[in-house]
């Protein structure tokens, strides 16, 4: 005799169901991952449609602005380092003096950049908000109404605010969240 019972329940079919089209979208993630562009090209049309929506549609302005802080939010997350020098400084000093992340002098060790959000989860989570507030436009509690110049003052002005101080960050710390391919030496002359 087994003595493993099958639980028939609905709640055990829900669950059976609800793990299938979780393992299915895992897989779908997992096959997208090389395709970094095309992500990034569908997420940016996508993004478009949005606002195309918002703009047609003449409302939905307060969901396109919490939108628009929750990205520029996932961004500074992207182009920071995961460990910030400027807390490893003040805290956590080593025994030889450096610090624990990024190289803050000239001879000490390259470590390589690493973000505090990944590029994948990066996309991952603006692709997700986009799609919430794409349906979010769909319904009219949503749609609070708002006089719309000042939210997207407020968010230049916010924009530019902290990529100011995110770029005097970089320069203090002396680090470039981006790379540009491989690094090319010069040609080395025959003698």
């Amino acid at each position: 005799m087994n003595n493993i019972e099958e639980d028939n329940s609905p709640f055990a079919a829900v669950t059976t169901h609800t793990s299938k089209i979780q393992r299915q979208y895992q897989a779908l993630l997992d096959k997208s991952t090389p395709f970094v562009l095309y992500r990034w090209v569908g997420t940016g049309a996508f993004l478009g449609v949005f606002f195309l929506r918002v703009l047609l549609a003449k409302g939905w302005y307060i969901v396109a602005y919490a939108l628009g802080i929750y990205l520029l939010n996932l961004f500074l997350a992207f182009l920071q380092p995961k460990f910030d020098p400027s807390n490893e400084l003040l805290d956590n000093e080593m025994e030889d003096g450096s610090a624990g992340g990024l190289p803050t002098k000239q001879d000490e060790e390259f470590r390589p950049f690493i973000r505090r959000l990944p590029e994948f989860k990066f996309w991952h989570e603006a692709t997700r908000a986009i799609t919430i507030a794409f349906v979010c436009s769909w319904f009219e509690i949503f749609d609070v109404p708002v006089f719309w110049p000042v939210l997207v003052m407020y968010w230049i002005i916010l924009f530019v605010l902290t990529m100011r101080k995110q770029i005097q960050h970089m320069i203090k710390y002396r680090y470039v969240p981006f790379t540009f391919g491989k690094a090319r030496y010069g040609k080395a002359s025959a003698s």
